[in-house]
């Protein structure tokens, strides 16, 4: 689904989903209804997953885990039970989970201390986001 409407119309939720159907009809001349329809089309046809929020937080960590032992769910469970948890990944490769983390200090080294109860661990510390902001998928 390829048109210079809808890369307009992504380009402009990707900066501020909230905007009203009418207020990006104005900013590219459409009507309203003409970009809801084209969004409604971006949703059934999975081009547009989701609508959400994103979230600056003050500290972001990747931690890789490497078990000791296969308990599995106990592992996932404590992890999930952190809210400074935003995801936790079974991957393949070396690690067997990658945990994206946002703890302050304090709470990390607890957390750390914690999983280290399950195997190995490696942290990366995010010192600065590189991130493009303005890119249209």
């Amino acid at each position: 689904m390829k048109g210079k409407y809808i890369e307009k119309i992504i380009e402009i939720l990707q900066g501020n989903n909230r905007l009203t159907n009418k207020e990006i009809g104005v900013m590219i001349h459409l009507t309203g209804q003409a970009v809801g329809n084209r969004i409604i089309k971006l949703v059934e046809n999975g081009i547009i997953r989701k609508f959400s929020v994103e979230i600056e937080y003050p500290k972001n960590q990747f931690i890789r885990v490497f078990m000791d032992r296969n308990n599995f769910s106990d592992f996932e469970q404590f992890v999930n039970s952190y809210e400074a948890v935003s995801s936790i990944y079974k991957v393949s490769g070396q690690a067997c989970y990658m945990v994206i983390g946002h703890f302050l200090d304090d709470s990390l080294n607890e957390f750390i201390q914690e999983i280290s109860k399950y195997g190995r661990y490696s942290v990366e510390v995010v010192v600065a986001d590189k991130t493009s902001r303005n890119k249209i998928i």
